[in-house]
């Protein structure tokens, strides 16, 4: 295995050195090892890049590994992977990206990924992305179409970790009667970097709900865009919040949105940006941390903290 990506995957998958239960792993474009299980079945698409995952009838806790590393720049890299939940299983998935350049050619990776969850399903769904090396630009545009069924669940914890020169993450979901969404984003940028997020949530069905929470840091030059549009057209609840913090010459701007086209869809958003508060760094002075260290640890905080 390449030692970048044996690097990645530690972050990634919390690799230890081998995969445990269904997985496939992705490399510099290919499919170079995939594994499927009983309750798990992986294949690859026949007419494009990516995978079909098939969590079947049954499935109680089981753990699929899908992460991507591009080890080396000049490649842009783009998967479809499509999962089909069947109704009532149960599942966590692990996924995300690495990216690694020098200083010559960028690299990108795009994944476009669809899930499918039948009636009563439940999702566990984390994805990290992280990007190191030299001064190539580094760039990633994750994609999430989610469809859930009645009574289906997913919980959604996604994080950018750093290292990522251009990001572009979109998710869209349709929600059925009784179904629920939950969405912990996390965020860093620095130098130059740039991020947007961009979420779509339709609650179609009665008793549907969503709870979407962006928490996000901007350092030095970077800048980030948060958009979010909840949509209720039945008795339902949505909230869509965005926390951020900057420092240096960062921007960061937020749009929240809301359509309700019931009279008992209940809508709420929220939105908070601003600098690190400078009795914070007072008191971690106090301890004898010097200005950077006490702001390094007052960013762990804020991005590691309950959303």
């Amino acid at each position: 295995m390449n030692p970048v990506t044996e690097k990645f995957l530690k972050t990634l998958a919390n690799w230890k050195g081998r995969f445990t239960g269904a997985y496939s792993l992705r490399e510099d474009g290919c499919c170079v090892e995939a594994c499927s299980t009983a309750f798990v079945q992986i294949t690859p698409k026949k007419d494009l890049p990516g995978l079909d995952i098939h969590i079947l009838p049954g499935s109680q806790g089981e753990v699929v590994a899908v992460p991507a590393c591009v080890t080396t720049g000049g490649l842009d890299d783009l998967a479809y992977n499509d999962f089909f939940i069947s109704p009532g299983a149960q599942a966590t998935i692990l996924a995300g990206c690495g990216l690694h350049t020098g200083d010559g050619p960028p690299a990108s990776h795009s994944g476009i990924h669809r899930f499918f969850l039948g009636a009563g399903a439940k999702i566990r769904y984390l994805e990290k992305h992280l990007g190191d090396g030299g001064a190539a630009l580094r760039s990633m545009g994750p994609e999430a179409h989610l469809q859930l069924e009645e009574g289906a669940q997913m919980e959604m914890d996604v994080a950018q970790l750093g290292g990522i020169d251009r990001a572009r993450r979109t998710t869209q979901a349709v929600l059925a009667a009784g179904a629920r969404l939950t969405v912990r984003e996390s965020l860093l940028t620095d130098g130059a970097q740039q991020a947007r997020s961009a979420f779509t949530v339709l609650l179609k069905g009665r008793g549907a709900s969503v709870d979407l929470v962006s928490r996000s840091v901007a350092r030095g030059e970077s800048r980030q865009s948060y958009r979010s549009q909840i949509t209720g057209s039945a008795p339902c609840a949505g909230r869509s919040a965005c926390d951020a913090l900057i420092t240096g010459h960062a921007q960061v701007d937020a749009a929240p949105a809301l359509c309700a086209s019931h009279p008992d869809a209940a809508l709420v958003h929220e939105a908070a940006i601003g600098r690190i508060a400078s009795q914070q760094i007072y008191k971690l002075r106090t301890l004898g941390l010097t200005q950077a260290q006490a702001e390094e640890e007052i960013i762990k905080g804020f991005l590691s903290a309950p959303l």
